[in-house]
């Protein structure tokens, strides 16, 4: 049976305070390097956010603009190297050297597993997965914190590149796709779990128009797309275990040995499939 927000009785909420374990509504939160607190823990005595604001407070999204940037300067070595700025194929050398294949992997070529996740074949391929990181990341990143996004956007592209290889480990597979479904079943899942139905719903929407796209569209990395989604899925669900107790210091311990052991599955997974 879910539990009322101890300042607003008629909210149901599954979240609660990190500090005291008193239940708490999303207008009664305030987002913690440690998880959710009620405003008497986070030192408020007054509500400070309400709605889609306390999903996504005041904050940076440093790893966001990071990754953005590392997948643009990346795509600029891909021309660089032979490939086709006005091109839909993109590509280069580096997309031969990098992408990710199974054959290559079980050649000991091991970092195509991550490098993969950092190569777009085309402006285009770019430029969609630039904007849903955009969108989402910013949403996300300071709602759970810079250190748990990053955790999460690296436990999906593992667990992406996992997928890729499972369903077609002999096709030449590149993008941040993988990653980015991540996100995508992460902060659905966390917006959910706060209170956040209009928010959830928004993503939840959009989600299902991408997989439709996915499965509609040949090419598209079909096992990329659902391990990614998988695995984002599986480290949010690290993160919320956190915000529903009331020990965050040693829970933290917990969600970072899930996170370890999640992206270290994806990757050796990987490995033993090639």
């Amino acid at each position: 049976m879910a539990e009322h927000c101890y300042r607003h009785p008629d909210r149901e909420t599954g979240v609660a305070c990190a500090n005291c374990g008193r239940p708490i509504c999303p207008d009664c939160m305030t987002t913690t390097s440690v998880g959710m607190r009620c405003p008497e823990c986070a030192g408020e005595r007054t509500r400070v956010r309400s709605g889609p604001a306390a999903f996504s407070p005041a904050g940076g999204a440093t790893a966001t603009y990071v990754l953005i940037a590392l997948n643009a300067v990346a795509f600029v070595a891909e021309i660089a190297s032979g490939g086709g700025a006005g091109s839909f194929e993109g590509g280069g050398n580096l997309i031969t050297d990098f992408g990710l294949r199974g054959p290559d992997v079980a050649d000991g070529e091991v970092y195509r597993i991550v490098t993969a996740g950092f190569l777009h074949a085309g402006p285009l391929h770019l430029l969609f997965n630039m904007f849903a990181l955009y969108v989402l990341g910013t949403l996300l990143e300071p709602a759970i914190g810079t250190l748990r996004f990053v955790a999460i956007y690296v436990v999906a592209l593992l667990a992406g590149s996992f997928g890729a290889l499972l369903l077609s480990a002999d096709t030449l597979t590149v993008g941040a796709s993988g990653a980015i479904y991540g996100i995508f079943a992460a902060t659905f899942l966390i917006a959910r779990e706060r209170g956040l139905g209009n928010v959830a719903s928004q993503i939840g929407l959009w989600l299902v128009l991408n997989l439709a796209l996915t499965f509609s569209i040949p090419g598209i990395s079909i096992g990329g797309h659902l391990g990614g989604m998988v695995g984002g899925g599986l480290a949010a669900l690290a993160v919320l275990a956190v915000e529903r107790r009331t020990r965050p210091g040693s829970m933290a311990v917990l969600e970072l040995a899930a996170m370890i052991a999640l992206g270290t599955a994806a990757f050796a997974g990987s490995l033993l499939i090639v």
